[in-house]
């Protein structure tokens, strides 16, 4: 019988308040569709970070015939200079594996590169320096082996290519806190319209409140009708932010980004169906202690 009343009541409330429900519902799917994107682009973030750090090189440029840097005046690169380099590079710890390009290589792979360049043709291989290509057990650990050869007798420079990829994943960040930025917004207007509707449907409701109080009902039981309608309210609004983000990932991620964009691996669905009840829950959840709090103070006992 009590369960019948708190079930009849909660259908009551929903309908009162239908516009307003719909309102929380909707409030609700996006703040929450919002976390989950941010949460899948940090998902992202971390793997391409690990697919690119994991390619980087570390390029040790040596002297050439006209370079004028520090480490060259005494001229071009001698043979004693680079093997003292390459025999360095080799006892490093920190070093996994060492490639050495010749001017000739450099030049191949400049052809390879600008095939379609005005400049390609008028570039000689004797312009381009040659270098040793340095793979890193440890990408983060560039400035050991930066300071090592850095002004060193016939280095021109040392670059690592972890500084290109820097302010394309500080974009991704930016991206991310963006993201994270609207949805606390959108989670503080789908608070706002919680405590606002359990406010109405409290004050709506006041006869029957008062009522139950005269025949000694417990808080919990008076209070139960109006948090489980928000709590209802907040799983709709989480399985339709659930619905919005698989449908977002599928269209725009796999159908779209996946079939054209093929320089790294894009998440699969494992992220995304772990983050899909996780939205949920935090739905209901939200909804519901919002809703307590709010009725604490408009049904006191």
């Amino acid at each position: 019988m009590r369960a019948q009343f708190v079930l009849s009541e909660i259908g009551v409330g929903l309908r009162r308040n239908l516009t307003m429900t719909i309102a929380v519902i909707v409030s609700v799917a996006l703040s929450l569709t919002l976390a989950g994107a941010g949460a899948l682009l940090r998902v992202q973030v971390n793997e391409m970070k690990d697919f690119w750090y994991d390619r980087v090189e570390v390029s040790i440029f040596l002297c050439g015939k006209s370079d004028k840097d520090a480490g060259c005046a005494g001229g071009e690169v001698s043979n004693e200079q680079r093997e003292a380099i390459k025999a360095e590079l080799s006892r490093m710890p920190l070093v996994e594996k060492t490639y050495q390009e010749s001017k000739q290589q450099a030049f191949q792979h400049f052809k390879e590169q600008n095939k379609e360049s005005p400049l390609s043709g008028s570039v000689t291989a004797d312009q381009l320096p040659e270098s040793f290509r340095v793979k890193l057990k440890d990408p983060t650990k560039y400035s050991v082996v930066a300071s090592a050869f850095v002004g060193r007798p016939g280095v021109q420079s040392v670059q690592d290519q972890r500084k290109i990829l820097e302010p394309f994943f500080k974009l991704l960040k930016n991206a991310q806190y963006a993201a994270y930025g609207v949805m606390g917004f959108m989670l503080l207007v789908a608070i706002l319209l919680i405590v606002n509707t359990a406010r109405v449907s409290a004050f709506s409701r006041r006869r029957e409140t008062g009522i139950m109080r005269l025949v000694g009902a417990s808080n919990l039981y008076i209070q139960l009708p109006f948090i489980m309608e928000s709590a209802i309210a907040g799983l709709l609004g989480g399985v339709l932010a659930s619905g919005l983000l698989s449908t977002g990932f599928f269209f725009g991620v796999k159908k779209g980004l996946g079939q054209q964009f093929n320089a790294f691996e894009l998440i699969g669905w494992g992220p995304v169906l772990t983050t899909l009840p996780l939205l949920v829950l935090f739905g209901v959840l939200m909804s519901a202690i919002a809703s307590f709090f709010t009725l604490l103070k408009y049904l006191k006992i």
